[in-house]
């Protein structure tokens, strides 16, 4: 199965650095190429895309509010956004995660770990660099000033929570700190189709698109306390 992938972003020269390098592997095709948001969102629809790559900063619609659109489409929900920023280290990136986005890549990855996180972001995974993984989505949300939750919303999320059985509360803490399937299935010691099944169910019980809003969700609802470091 060909993954079909589209590119946004407003610097032509760098749309067509990832074009030859995404056209250049057998599982994957570029199906079209946008300036700004709102023709990423069409070209999205239009061109029945697998996998945005998103830059966050271009002109007109930016990449955080083509996100929410392709989010809140039904008729898009197979589609994967993965943001792409100049500096890993970003304000907009909880946003971006927030908005619906599958995880987000510093422009100054390597070719290989680009059309990874394509084949990642394809198979419904979250796409966390090890940075990220490691502490900045703590870090923002630690600071309290990037975080944009209604009155309402803790009680929201207490409820929500209280719907987990204890195994789903334990596998969602790992997956917040970074860990794959495969290393929970080990820590737990059950098989990773196990706890793909209890993510899965943590996903449908919180409203998480996917994995990257479940870490986001667990970092909000303080069932995560981020780590002073």
């Amino acid at each position: 199965m060909t993954i079909r992938v589209l590119l946004a972003d407003d610097q032509a020269l760098l749309r067509s650095a990832f074009k030859v390098l995404v056209d250049s592997e057998p599982d994957m095709e570029v199906v079209g190429e946008a300036a700004d948001g709102a023709e990423a969102v069409a070209l999205a629809r239009s061109q029945r895309a697998d996998v945005v790559l998103m830059d966050i900063r271009m002109p007109g619609t930016d990449g955080l509010a083509a996100t929410r659109m392709i989010s809140a489409d039904p008729d898009l929900a197979g589609v994967r956004v993965v943001m792409l920023t100049t500096f890993e280290v970003d304000e907009y990136v909880v946003q971006s995660l927030r908005a619906g986005a599958s995880g987000f890549l510093g422009k100054g990855a390597e070719p290989e770990e680009l059309l990874n996180a394509i084949r990642i972001a394809a198979a419904g995974e979250a796409l966390l660099s090890p940075v990220a993984t490691k502490g900045l989505i703590a870090t923002f949300l630690a600071q309290g000033g990037h975080t944009d939750s209604a009155p309402g919303d803790g009680q929201a999320y207490s409820e929500r929570l209280a719907a987990l059985t204890v195994r789903e509360r334990e596998v969602l803490v790992l997956v917040a700190g970074g860990h794959s399937n495969d290393e929970i299935a080990e820590r737990l010691e059950v098989s990773p189709l196990t706890i793909k099944t209890h993510v899965n169910r943590a996903m449908a019980k919180l409203g998480a698109r996917d994995r990257a809003q479940l870490v986001v969700t667990a970092y909000e609802s303080g069932l995560v306390r981020p780590r002073a470091e």
